[in-house]
């Protein structure tokens, strides 16, 4: 195979998920551009990080629910209910930080629960469980806050979305530490890849030339380390990136290597295989349910504590951005195909898109056009390459 020929194919394989890619990495250049550099600048870029990060939290959870063929329209009176929760039991009651965050997982444990038997063994579809849901959990926010807000949170519980890790290799004016995780990430992540490319030789399957896979490594990595370095050189490494870190690599395990992840796509690409071929339908969607109002605890936890605090409205329209995030990462409106990663590249260009529009002092109402036109454009381009394989 040329290289030509590799490169064409690299792109053209998966066009809607390289498609993405090139679309991340221009819209990050437009802004660039248009803000004067600002939207790259260290602080800004962490700024981002905390802003978005429960948001992307979220994405992770409801990729999975997408790619198994439902919809989670809960998720935001979630997030405001476990950070009610949480705001009570620590605020009013005066109890320690860390209950709070257990009281508030334990909720979400339970709704997960709630959601996934009406859905899973009622059989009722999830579109009108999570909007029930919707409802339902916003009342009860109501409810245990008394329609009232709740602040402040102890310092220690504030850090989780407002703290940073940083000092411990030393540095003048860049904290060697964040270089240093970020530059053993970079290892991982290649020599995973390295591993990958060689399985797929093994099994006479077809591979990118080695100069461009080389160059691909070599690039992402430089695109990684650039970003590792302007966070080092703000304030460091955000605890909350850590836990995004972490969650997002879970469940790239997860939905690519578990029986469970290959269930759940097997559910979403054909629900009547999957039952012949033995997948416990009933308790793989009660779990897939589970899944995501825990990850609306964690969303709630970082959400409360980037606010400081629990309000009636909070997390109001997360659950748009969240399916949002997903669809433009390349799940597809069917179910049965989509990626965590691709989810989270998803919501950094909503995240891209409404901070460099925050910057430049764009409208609100313009921000909401925008983004609504990106989301249909994201979704018609699904349809349009479905059509186009239909074709073939």
């Amino acid at each position: 195979m040329t290289g030509i020929a590799s490169l064409r194919d690299l792109f053209t394989r998966n066009l809607r998920q390289s498609g993405i890619y090139i679309a991340f990495v221009a819209i990050i250049a437009l802004f660039a551009i248009l803000t004067d550099g600002v939207l790259l600048s260290p602080g800004n870029i962490s700024n981002i990080v905390l802003q978005y990060s429960y948001i992307l939290i979220l994405a992770i959870g409801m990729v999975i629910v997408i790619i198994a063929g439902h919809i989670d329209l809960s998720v935001g009176s979630v997030v405001a209910l476990t950070g009610a929760v949480s705001a009570t039991v620590v605020i009013t009651q005066g109890n320690p930080w860390w209950t709070g965050m257990i009281a508030a997982v334990v909720v979400g444990l339970f709704v997960g629960c709630w959601q996934g038997f009406w859905v899973a063994f009622v059989g009722i579809p999830a579109f009108i469980v999570t909007l029930a849901g919707m409802l339902l959990f916003r009342g009860l926010t109501l409810l245990v806050l008394g329609n009232i807000s709740l602040s402040p949170f102890p310092a220690e519980y504030q850090k989780v979305a407002s703290g940073f890790v940083n000092g411990w290799f030393g540095g003048f004016g860049v904290d060697n530490f964040t270089l240093v995780v970020f530059g053993v990430a970079v290892a991982g992540y290649a020599v995973s890849a390295f591993r990958s490319r060689q399985a797929r030789i093994a099994y006479q399957q077809d591979v990118e030339a080695l100069p461009l896979f080389i160059t691909k490594i070599v690039a992402i990595a430089a695109v990684v380390m650039a970003f590792a370095y302007q966070l080092a050189s703000s304030r460091g490494l955000p605890i909350v990136l850590i836990i995004l870190a972490v969650l997002i690599s879970v469940y790239g395990v997860v939905t690519k290597r578990s029986v469970f992840g290959r269930h759940v796509y097997a559910i979403g690409g054909n629900l009547s295989a999957a039952q012949l071929s033995g997948v416990k339908v009933k308790w793989v969607n009660f779990f897939i349910f589970v899944n995501i109002g825990f990850l609306s605890s964690i969303a709630g936890i970082v959400y409360s504590s980037r606010s400081n605090g629990a309000q009636p409205a909070a997390g109001n329209m997360f659950e748009l951005d969240a399916i949002a995030a997903c669809f433009i990462g390349g799940a597809a409106v069917t179910g049965g195909v989509g990626t965590v990663v691709g989810a989270m590249v998803g919501g950094l260009i909503m995240a891209t898109m409404s901070n460099g529009m925050q910057i430049l002092g764009i409208d609100q109402s313009v921000q909401q056009v925008v983004k609504g036109l990106v989301l249909l454009l994201a979704v018609a381009f699904d349809v349009y390459n479905k059509k186009r394989a239909g074709a073939r």
